[in-house]
């Protein structure tokens, strides 16, 4: 295990030319202190638990202390922003300390929130402690889920003051990441017509993260199919959870098909597939049904930008369409079968979870609750009994004559299996969380943490490091949003 003076650096992007990048240290913050970090975190890049205790570990991750071996710098990178090109953008709050080699792979180390870089465009460079709790949490969280992510070392804080839509104060949350190159990395070069630019960025990521893409007859074209499979499978794991992103620009886009950069995301509480988690999207363009057609859309974006490397549009189409959405459909449907139980695929399956999310849509259950509910009933039940039995259930439900209904066709599609209860409940239950990161839960951390109660961070975190599990001392985490949380909404500021 390491300590912060011996963590092994090994800078690869920084090796990268100059025009990648801007070398520049963080911008100090006054009087850090730590709201909470990760233990998880800190084991993938060897750092020995008792450093996260150190009196100058928030002087480090708040950027006012460098590393030994660190090479501060900010990226650029361009993008799609709604839809509409956006221009250059890059790393207006973010430095890139250097990468750092974990027990079997590397681990980016960035700072999120660490002042203002060439590429703020006029902003402060930095984050509050709202949406650096949110991001800790869900980073996280969904790590916890399965869900490939972004991961989050810690929160440090300061009473700095940030105006905002008011005033709050400052925060830097660690984050980690194989790479943070993203979608809009590869159209900045596309659109300056940079092609050697653009195809040494291509040759890293295929040289260093994706090797056996170089064996194809056309790396280019691997490598964006690998893209797509892979963004198709992270789309799928997302509605399987409920869990919208809410500002899925391309320069919000992992290549590695990572969940990157948590804004104004949220988890889904009463079903609505038109639900807009993002109070700023006046027009739903990331709405929760939204969201596969917009990860197509966004790997067009980066295959445009891939085309000068791959050669003929049709090869570029071929790429996506032969990755995208027969990884997404695959992977969702095979989601979905087993977080409604069943064993495997069978004839009809994908009539009966449109079924599924047309009852949802109609009745609005909690989308959390009524999967986890479902891996508590029987697959066998008598009439005298069925009452009692599926009260978990039907307890969601306004119309219980509906979900009577679809629980017999449920049935039925049990009993062509034929698995024995004690299985098939084991595996939901494994496959469906009991908690995730509603709002709500977030909003009641950042409250306590605003008044330097960091426990329920903390509290959090320990909760959702097991979401699966049945975990009575946090049986308030898996409850509806309360109802002074009706009215929270999250904005691109989140």
């Amino acid at each position: 295990m390491h300590t912060l003076e011996t963590l092994p650096f090994d800078n690869a992007f920084a090796r990268l030319p100059a025009a990648f990048y801007t070398r520049l240290p963080p911008e100090p913050l006054p009087r850090p202190y730590l709201v909470a970090a990760s233990p998880d975190t800190a084991r993938l890049i060897g750092l020995a638990p008792d450093e996260l205790a150190r009196a100058d570990f928030p002087a480090v991750f708040a950027g006012n202390v460098m590393l030994p071996g660190s090479e501060p710098l900010a990226a650029v990178y361009s993008g799609h922003q709604f839809g509409v090109w956006a221009g250059q953008l890059g790393d207006g709050r973010a430095h890139l300390l250097g990468e750092v080699q974990g027990p079997g792979s590397g681990w980016e180390i960035q700072l999120k929130g660490a002042g203002q870089t060439p590429y703020s465009r006029f902003a402060d460079g930095r984050a509050v402690l709202r949406s650096s709790i949110r991001e800790f949490l869900c980073s996280e969280a969904m790590a916890a889920l399965g869900i490939p992510t972004t991961r989050a070392l810690c929160v440090v804080g300061s009473d700095a003051p940030v105006r905002r839509e008011t005033i709050e104060t400052a925060a830097v949350v660690t984050r980690l990441a194989p790479s943070f190159i993203r979608f809009g990395s590869f159209e900045h070069w596309a659109s300056q017509r940079k092609v050697d630019e653009l195809r040494q960025l291509a040759d890293y990521v295929i040289d260093r993260f994706r090797p056996e893409c170089r064996d194809a007859a056309n790396p280019y074209a691997a490598l964006l199919t690998d893209v797509g499979r892979r963004t198709g499978e992270l789309i799928a794991q997302w509605q399987g959870v409920g869990f919208m992103h809410g500002v899925m620009n391309t320069d919000n886009m992992s290549i590695l098909g990572l969940t990157l950069d948590y804004g104004p995301f949220g988890f889904m509480d009463a079903f609505d597939a038109g639900h807009i988690c993002n109070h700023s999207d006046d027009h739903g363009r990331y709405s929760f049904k939204s969201q596969p057609v917009v990860g197509h859309w966004n790997l067009y974006a980066l295959g445009r930008a891939l085309s000068p490397l791959i050669g003929e549009a049709a090869a570029v189409e071929a790429a996506i369409e032969e990755s995208y959405a027969p990884a997404f459909e695959s992977r969702f449907v095979a989601l979905l079968g087993a977080k409604l139980g069943f064993a495997g695929n069978l004839p009809g399956d994908e009539d009966f979870i449109g079924d599924t999310f047309a009852l949802l849509q109609q009745h609005h259950p909690d989308y959390t609750q009524f999967f986890r509910a479902l891996g508590r009933l029987p697959s066998r039940v008598d009439e005298a009994g069925r009452a009692a039995a599926d009260a978990p259930m039907r307890d969601l439900f306004i119309d219980r004559d509906a979900a009577d209904a679809w629980l017999a066709l449920w049935r039925a599609r049990l009993g062509a299996e034929g698995r024995p209860d004690a299985e098939r409940q084991a595996a939901m239950n494994a496959t469906n969380p009991k908690y995730v990161l509603r709002n709500w839960i977030a909003e009641s951390a950042i409250r306590a943490a605003r008044a330097k109660d960091y426990s329920e961070v903390n509290a959090v975190l320990a909760c959702l490091s097991r979401p699966f599990d049945e975990q009575p001392e946090f049986e308030r985490f898996a409850a509806p949003p309360p109802a002074w949380a009706e009215d929270l909404s999250v904005s691109c500021s989140s």
